[in-house]
């Protein structure tokens, strides 16, 4: 693993206590180009895990509390006339960042919840005919509340299938909370945190990794037709030619 991941890995730990295969399998969705969906009961943590990868990453980020009210143009943005131009003019929504915290996503509305799905499988997102970029590295972190808790329901599967991870935080275990009550005596953590890596070292790691997996991808295909000892041999030229 590439030295700034580590040390992005310990920072984040400054403000995320016991949780180290929950932000390594964070780290590796974000650099794969995925999403990633938090299902847990509230209060464990999930934003202030948000906060600290958006700190360690240097990436903007915006968060939106997905109540049953919250309208599709709350996150794609919409057109709005302006009487001293008289042109319409489009007001970005609140997706137009690096890392999108959609909190209790099970609590909206299904229109709105598909106000997600372009945005997360293509990058963009078209409003009023009229397609718009969004920041790149961008990743969304969704979270979901139980299903059977009040006000939730069921996400559809072509929502669940925008998501590479879904995990869980959990409840710390005691002696974490201790830790927890004492980091928080005297400061916050999160304004301890250093940024390690910038969205342009995201991105340069994301197409090294895209690189990778493609090659791996084809090497097993080519070493089903070879004999066994070449196999390894060209697997051993990859490994040493591609390093993350």
């Amino acid at each position: 693993m590439n030295q700034e991941i580590k040390q992005t890995i310990n920072e984040i730990k400054k403000a995320v206590i016991g949780k180290d295969e929950v932000i390594t399998k964070i780290l590796v969705t974000l650099l794969s180009r995925g999403h990633i969906l938090l299902e847990d009961i509230p209060g464990v943590g999930k934003t202030n895990l948000a906060l600290a990868l958006s700190r360690s990453l240097q990436l903007d980020y915006h968060r939106i509390q997905l109540t049953p009210d919250i309208m599709p143009s709350d996150i794609i943005g919409f057109t709005m006339y302006n009487p001293q131009t008289q042109k319409f003019e489009y007001k970005e929504g609140i997706a137009f960042c690096h890392l999108l915290l959609a909190d209790e996503m099970n609590r909206t509305s299904s229109k709105t919840q598909s106000a997600l799905l372009e945005l997360m499988e293509e990058g963009q997102m078209t409003v009023d005919g009229k397609t718009y970029i969004l920041p790149q590295p961008f990743c969304v972190i969704a979270t979901q509340n139980p299903f059977g808790s009040a006000g939730t329901q069921l996400l559809p599967d072509s929502q669940m299938d925008r998501f590479m991870s879904c995990l869980s935080l959990g409840y710390p275990q005691f002696h974490e909370e201790i830790e927890i009550m004492k980091k928080r005596q005297t400061s916050n953590p999160l304004d301890e945190i250093q940024a390690i890596l910038s969205p342009e070292m995201i991105l340069e790691f994301q197409k090294r990794l895209i690189k990778f997996m493609y090659m791996m991808i084809f090497m097993i295909i080519l070493c089903k037709s070879l004999p066994l000892l070449e196999s390894i041999l060209i697997l051993n030229k990859v490994h040493h030619h591609v390093v993350l």
